[in-house]
């Protein structure tokens, strides 16, 4: 009768030799994948918006202009000669920088979907995903767009990311 176990009752040889997910990696996993809804549907709003905003270029200028505006949201948006180009160019080049959006960010999606196989090629697809947005930024809108406050909290997330998946590089076997 003892030789009728159950197949699933099995062990099996396989399972002592697969590592484990570290419990951190696990959690900025699905930080990151939170993450990369959220900028999905940011980069479709930025698409559709982009018109609006262009529209409205003037009259959001005067209100940075004004008196009325923090000195913290003005720093947020870095260099205001340059808001004009800007926006312009956001506008003009907002299907290109969609795709680039995308694209970069279904990158880190599938980057740390692999790494959560514990699969090292997932690293690599993540840092680019993760790095792709900047070189759109330069490309389609301009070095201008590479300052301010808002510039600057975000490639410090960016590398934050990037140096923790780099610390858990090691546990990512296959």
């Amino acid at each position: 009768m003892e030789n009728n176990v159950a197949s699933n009752d099995r062990l099996n040889v396989q399972d002592f030799d697969k590592p484990e997910m570290p419990s951190g990696l696990n959690v900025v996993t699905i930080l990151t994948i939170i993450g990369c809804v959220i900028q999905f549907f940011i980069s479709i709003f930025s698409y559709f918006s982009a018109k609006t905003t262009f529209e409205n270029k003037d009259e959001t200028l005067a209100k940075i202009n004004s008196g009325n505006m923090p000195a913290f949201m003005k720093s947020l948006m870095g260099d205001m000669s340059h808001f004009d180009e800007m926006v312009t160019n956001s506008f003009n080049n907002r299907l290109p920088i969609l795709i680039f959006s995308l694209v970069a960010t279904i990158l880190c999606l599938v980057g740390v979907i692999q790494m959560r196989a514990l699969k090292n090629q997932g690293y690599l697809l993540y840092i680019i995903g993760e790095l792709l947005p900047f070189v759109s930024l330069i490309a389609f809108i301009g070095t201008f767009s590479l300052a301010g406050t808002g510039f600057y909290v975000g490639f410090g997330i960016a590398l934050l990311f990037i140096i923790i998946y780099t610390s858990y590089r090691k546990n990512l076997v296959y």
